[in-house]
């Protein structure tokens, strides 16, 4: 405590320039906790938008990502149904959406356009996706049993159907292979159309119900099956049990298929990362440089102390807590900055622009994260304390005739 109270003395000697560095770590600090906060919410994001477009986790047959298809659903699922009833017994999963991929033509009887199909539960889809699932135009198709009547209803995606002149109401026709490699051809109802955010998913995005995309395909087989948990945290734990407990199907984690979330990750690291090394290269030289001069200015201080008994070392870890004071001083400042920051813009309400391949904006938000904050705090302060050892060691080992007689 004494330790502390000499070293708050000593900083108030010149307390311009103590207030200078004070200012410059707590800048570098702010900045730190800013950026690390607004890339941890990026990272939450882009998980939450991976997660809930595959599914926690994904089950499919053995070979499904280990081998190329040669015919239509050549490694689908034929015991779905079993499987998604056994999963749905697990308290940690939410929801089991069975999804049957498929492609072809779709027709408005003029045009025809590739279209990537899905076939899957709507409403179950759509809940699951949320945010990243938008209606523009038109509903929902009003239940499953749509499947059942001659034209069953769909939802495109809003470039598709700009292409194609459709609009909700509108009649279409899909023409697709079945799994035995025949043609085959449905007449479709578009119920709406909708967004992914992705433009060149929307130009050829087509979302029909399971039965109908199984009557096109000629198959009761699924591709896969989409399982959400009630956690993301709960996807190893569970993903290690059912590889060990079920090993006749393939099972894959979210983030196997989120390439997006991988390679703005691995940016986003290399980016902050080295403009954190940038902000703490400052402070450490700033820090060095307040810490110096006082060096210089206090060499016969540090004489008569050393006549007086006291050890280098004890002179040394005087002017580490000094160093440590200033650090620890302007990460408080820091921290308040950037808190005050994120209150703000949860506030504000500001959009970033639309990243590259993506039609839409996302909101400007930065994570407040407690274990960031701490990290921060600890790591300015010991930048600040090693700034201070390295300049106060010599001087603390100067022979004591000679640091009396500095000028």
């Amino acid at each position: 405590m004494n330790l502390l109270r000499l070293a708050w003395r000593n900083i108030q000697r010149n307390r311009r320039r103590s207030r200078v560095t004070v200012l410059i770590a707590s800048v570098g600090a702010a900045s730190i906790l800013i950026s690390s906060g607004f890339a941890l919410y990026t990272y939450n994001a882009l998980r939450d938008a991976a997660a809930r477009e595959s599914g926690h986790l994904t089950a499919a047959h053995r070979e499904y990502f280990q081998r190329d298809e040669e015919t239509p659903l050549q490694w689908g699922l034929d015991d779905h149904a079993a499987l998604a009833a056994r999963l749905k017994q697990d308290p940690q999963v939410t929801r089991v959406l069975p999804r049957l991929a498929f492609s072809g033509l779709v027709s408005n009887g003029e045009k025809s356009m590739i279209f990537m199909g899905h076939g899957v539960d709507i409403g179950g889809e759509t809940a699951a996706r949320g945010q990243f699932l938008k209606l523009l135009e038109g509903s929902l198709p009003a239940d499953t049993a749509s499947s059942a009547v001659d034209s069953p209803q769909v939802l495109l995606g809003k470039d598709l159907a700009r292409s194609l002149g459709a609009k909700p109401g509108s009649g279409l026709t899909l023409l697709g292979t079945t799994t035995a490699g025949s043609l085959n051809a449905i007449d479709v109802q578009v119920a709406g159309l909708v967004s992914t955010g992705v433009p060149d998913v929307d130009k050829r995005l087509v979302f029909s119900d399971l039965a109908a995309a199984q009557r096109l395909l000629a198959t009761d087989k699924v591709s896969t099956l989409a399982v959400f948990l009630n956690d993301s945290d709960l996807t190893a734990p569970l993903l290690e049990t059912l590889r060990r407990d079920d090993p006749a199907h393939a099972w894959q984690p979210w983030w196997d298929q989120a390439f997006y979330y991988t390679a703005v990750r691995g940016l986003y690291n290399r980016i902050f990362g080295l403009l954190g090394i940038i902000i703490g290269a400052l402070v450490f030289f700033s820090v060095t440089n307040t810490l110096a001069m006082a060096v210089v200015e206090r060499t016969r201080e540090i004489g008569t102390l050393r006549a007086l008994g006291a050890l280098p070392k004890e002179i040394v870890a005087q002017f580490v807590a000094e160093g440590a004071l200033i650090g620890g001083l302007g990460a408080a400042i820091g921290m308040a900055v950037a808190a005050a920051a994120s209150a703000t813009l949860q506030i504000a309400g500001l959009q970033m622009p639309p990243p590259p391949g993506r039609s839409d904006g996302y909101p400007l938000l930065v994570n407040i994260s407690p274990t960031l904050y701490v990290f921060t705090v600890v790591a300015i302060g010991l930048l600040c304390a090693t700034a201070a050892w390295i300049v106060s060691r010599k001087a603390a080992a100067k022979p004591i005739v000679e640091a009396l007689g500095h000028v």
